[in-house]
């Protein structure tokens, strides 16, 4: 932190840039993050041994985890929008017969509504939207498993002109509204993109070129091959 870098180009080459995960929109959820019950993700599974976990989520992570902790939490709780999941088949028989034997409770076609605390997490609400029932559950932990989302994080803050989560480059060179600046890959966007390998080495290509005449005004670049010179042996 508060590192700082002289350079003439700057390329950014971020990807998709960094990940956060989707959380559901409940009120006061950030206030039980970091430590105090809600978390989104899974990181010490013997923190939850003896505990009232609610996992939210349909995917192949929401049953894997529910699957899990069956085993080491006191009860586990899942809680899906639909009937239907979008997990590997194995997993969602898996679930079911755990539900059937009553080893967790299974809330289908249900949403999250609350949660509520004190210091840490208490209960979560939930509804099912086909019947409109609203249930209280005791909790110690909720764990949403909704997937992640792409972010730009602090890169979206830097001047550039972004257009849905990327940065606008023209094609000639790949350069972007600042000076100097280039983008490549799949952070950026442009008319007809594609966002595969092949099209990013293109874009890294031009934008070397474009970079060098940059950094060396006047200065003459003569493209050299590797059919011409060879490759150099280590």
């Amino acid at each position: 932190m508060g590192t700082k870098i002289s350079a003439q180009v700057v390329v950014i080459a971020g990807g998709l840039g960094c990940f956060e995960p989707r959380k559901p929109e409940v009120k006061d959820l950030e206030k039980f993050e970091n430590g105090k019950g809600v978390s989104y993700m899974v990181l010490d599974p013997e923190s939850y041994r003896d505990k009232k976990i609610v996992i939210a989520g349909g995917g192949d992570s929401a049953l894997d985890w529910t699957i899990f902790l069956a085993n080491v939490a006191k009860e586990v709780s899942l809680v899906h929008r639909s009937e239907a999941f979008r997990g590997a088949p194995d997993s969602v028989n898996k679930v079911l017969k755990l539900a059937e034997k009553g080893k967790i409770k299974l809330f289908l076609n249900s949403n999250l509504t609350n949660v509520k605390g004190d210091n840490v997490l208490n209960t979560v609400g939930v509804i099912n939207t086909k019947t409109n029932v609203e249930e209280t559950l005791d909790a110690d932990n909720l764990i949403p498993l909704f997937g992640l989302s792409p972010k730009l994080g602090p890169i979206e803050n830097w001047g550039l002109n972004i257009d849905k989560n990327a940065i606008e480059v023209n094609t000639e060179d790949y350069g972007t509204n600042i000076s100097g600046v280039y983008a490549i890959g799949d952070i950026n966007t442009y008319k007809n993109k594609l966002k595969l390998i092949l099209c990013g080495f293109h874009e890294a290509a031009l934008m070397s070129h474009s970079a060098y005449k940059y950094i060396n005004p006047g200065v003459k670049y003569t493209m050299k091959y590797t059919t011409v010179n060879g490759v150099n042996s280590f």
